[in-house]
């Protein structure tokens, strides 16, 4: 199958996203499949506001057509809601292409963080936008009922899956600090409720992995947190394994991959009640959920490493790539979907 994806989400942006999409064409590949990838790095690009290392494509439609004329698809699958993800959705319209795509992010809630939009407006945008794909994928049952209710259609599960053969307990491991020892990893924003963490009076040591607009604010309003950046893959895994407690402050993720990162090297979780933690741990042993992010802390330092690991190991990403795929395949398969007028 010649499968097509367009994100404005790409290297060098480290999040989920990106590591997701990277990870299942990987898989992809594996299985034969041939997938092009039309990414910002083709393009002119202009700072995201509010966040400049997220560049935003220049005008990409023309080329975008071309691409796709050049590789002739099977499907075209959008991934991201931006300007790449316009361009590639009005040309596979255009030429009469299947078209998929995803949502990965809670794109609303994020906009109306970072610049106040209502909520409403944004998801009218997002039922236009993806009303033209025939299938649109979405990591958790909790997040296709939501976006369900808001009237979006056509939703299918996309799962998630974790490396065991990077993310796996690291005998020895252990943080710096006074123990015990509470971890976030992930983009350090507003819309990631970093703030709910390091405020926390806890016992020990907070450590923060990651970048991102309110760093420098974090830091400077808590010198007692200890910042690590960016890691690769194998250090995050040693990381993990070093720490006590995974914390987890966000309400607005749809899954949260770090949260299997985390567990699948031991590393027990605490989190809000919310769409991503309540799909991936659910009553699961693995991890505590509560309101009082703190008790939630305290209580996870209770929970012995092995039941994280095992709950990590219900995560594939063969099984996520082999639901990618399949949605894939029937939005490409005329006598598998039933044609009707796209939303344009």
């Amino acid at each position: 199958m010649r499968i097509l994806i367009a994100t404005d989400a790409w290297t060098p942006q480290v999040n989920g996203v990106v590591r997701t999409l990277k990870t299942t064409i990987e898989h992809l590949r594996r299985r034969g499949e041939e997938v092009e990838v039309i990414e910002p790095g083709e393009f002119r690009t202009l700072p995201c506001p509010t966040y400049p290392e997220i560049r935003l494509s220049w005008r990409p439609y023309r080329s975008v057509l071309a691409s796709i004329r050049r590789f002739d698809p099977d499907v075209v699958h959008v991934a991201t809601e931006g300007p790449l993800g316009l361009a590639a959705r009005r040309a596979a319209l255009r030429m009469g292409i299947a078209l998929t795509s995803a949502y990965h992010t809670r794109f609303p809630e994020y906009v109306k963080a970072r610049f106040g939009i209502p909520l409403g407006w944004t998801y009218a945008y997002l039922r236009w936008f993806h009303g033209a794909a025939r299938a649109t994928l979405v990591p958790t049952r909790v997040v296709r009922d939501d976006l369900a209710a808001r009237g979006l259609r056509h939703l299918e599960i996309w799962s998630r899956g974790v490396d065991t053969g990077i993310f796996h307990p690291r005998p020895g491991q252990r943080l710096d600090g006074k123990p015990p020892v509470f971890l976030y990893v992930g983009r350090v924003a507003v819309e990631k409720n970093v703030d709910a963490f390091v405020d926390l009076d806890l016992p020990g040591t907070k450590w923060v992995v990651g970048e991102g607009p309110e760093l420098e604010r974090i830091r400077r309003r808590h010198p007692e947190v200890r910042f690590l950046g960016v890691l690769s893959q194998d250090r995050l895994a040693e990381v993990y394994s070093g720490a006590d407690v995974f914390v987890f402050p966000s309400r607005t993720d749809t899954f949260g991959l770090v949260l299997v990162e985390a567990l699948a090297c031991g590393c027990p979780v605490a989190a809000y009640p919310v769409t991503g933690p309540l799909d991936v741990i659910g009553d699961a042993p693995a991890g505590v959920l509560h309101e009082d992010l703190r008790s939630a802390c305290i209580e996870a330092l209770r929970i012995p490493r092995h039941n994280a690991v095992a709950h990590a190991r219900r995560f594939s990403w063969e099984r996520a790539t082999e639901q990618f795929l399949q949605q894939l395949r029937r939005a490409a398969d005329p006598e598998t979907w039933d044609e009707a007028a796209p939303a344009r």
